[in-house]
């Protein structure tokens, strides 16, 4: 919106020319993002004590059970704030934006469905249920970034020259990519604000690195796929507003959950992210928590189904320490720590080539 006022206004005066920068622009959505929660997240959680109450989740520690009806569908806010903030300072004639929009309003609305079951009939949708719904918002989404991407090649790690075309399998890829990440930080969202500060910086890892490949020049320094993605870094840079703006009130003890809504919008957002900068094999070690996490429930049902034991004492792998006696801040912290230093390492990839 400020930035179609900026392009009327400009000829009155220079001033507005400082809105044209993507730079300035996402800088001023993660500001808008943060302004936003902290100005409306006390009222939001006030209106969810009286219709958003949870239920501890099934198969966790005893502990949780104090954690019934705690107010939840946090995300529902985080995408209010992050689509007030898009809606803003982003460019919304851009296809990548568009997509990221449809992205967060589809997974989301999966989830607020799921979530919605919930609380009033104390059982969500189904797995395959869900799954179906998954596959058709992330295909639908799939599809059209391969007709817009200009190309189905897949950057690799590493190796500059590399990059295999697998053509119309893309869409099939594209859509495992969407749908793991969404799946991983659902899986990962089991602790007051483990997820959510988990996220944070690989909303900033390609935010950044949106910004670095929508520049033909810094693209080709780096020797990394340049992808147009310039406008995109202003949505990544407002999911991180809004996910630091979630993050105080999450944090423990969490004053709300952002609920099956928040964590499958934000996962896939980050795995559409991570496919339009074309650095889609980078999030495996940016976002290697969440992968871990998923692991350790494959590798458990696995175990348990053919071997009769357990390799965990729960899974996810959280509640494997949790049970292990370690406070739930100092996991929360540790996996934070955890997530920010993989996405330091993915981002000196981009160099290591």
């Amino acid at each position: 919106m400020l930035y179609y006022l900026a392009m009327h206004l400009k000829a009155s005066s220079h001033f507005w020319n400082v809105l044209h920068y993507v730079s300035f622009r996402a800088m001023a959505a993660l500001l808008t993002s943060l302004i936003f929660s902290f100005a409306f997240g006390e009222r939001f959680i006030a209106f969810s004590r009286s219709f958003f109450r949870s239920k501890a989740r099934e198969l966790t520690p005893e502990s949780h059970r104090a954690k019934d009806d705690m107010p939840t569908m946090g995300g529902v806010f985080i995408l209010m704030v992050v689509l007030c903030s898009t809606l803003l300072w982003a460019s919304l004639t851009d296809y990548q934006v568009i997509s990221m929009i449809i992205c967060l309003l589809g997974f989301g609305a999966i989830g607020a469905m799921d979530d919605w079951l919930k609380i009033t009939r104390k059982k969500g949708i189904s797995s395959r249920t869900k799954f179906a719904l998954q596959c058709l918002v992330a295909g639908l989404l799939a599809y059209g970034l391969m007709i817009h991407r200009g190309g189905t090649e897949i950057s690799l790690p590493f190796f500059k020259f590399i990059t295999p075309d697998i053509g119309f399998l893309y869409v099939f890829w594209a859509m495992f990519v969407m749908i793991a990440t969404s799946n991983g930080v659902n899986l990962t969202d089991g602790l007051d604000g483990l997820a959510i500060g988990s996220l944070i910086p690989n909303f900033a890892t390609f935010s950044l690195i949106s910004y670095l490949a929508g520049h033909f020049f810094m693209a080709w320094y780096l020797h990394i796929p340049f992808a147009g993605t310039a406008e995109l870094s202003v949505v990544g840079s407002a999911l991180v507003g809004a996910s630091i703006g979630f993050l105080w009130y999450n944090a423990y003890p969490a004053q709300i959950f952002m609920g099956d809504v928040g964590s499958l919008a934000l996962g896939g957002a980050l795995g559409l992210m991570a496919l339009m900068t074309k650095q889609e094999m980078l999030l495996a070690i940016a976002g290697g928590l969440f992968l871990f996490e998923t692991l350790s429930v494959m590798l458990q049902v696995y175990s348990y189904r053919y071997r009769g034991k357990r390799i965990f004492r729960m899974a996810p792998i959280h509640h494997h320490f949790e049970l292990k006696g370690w406070p739930e801040s100092k996991i929360t912290a540790r996996f934070g720590i955890i997530s920010l230093i993989l996405c330091l390492l993915a981002l000196m990839t981009l160099k290591i080539r």
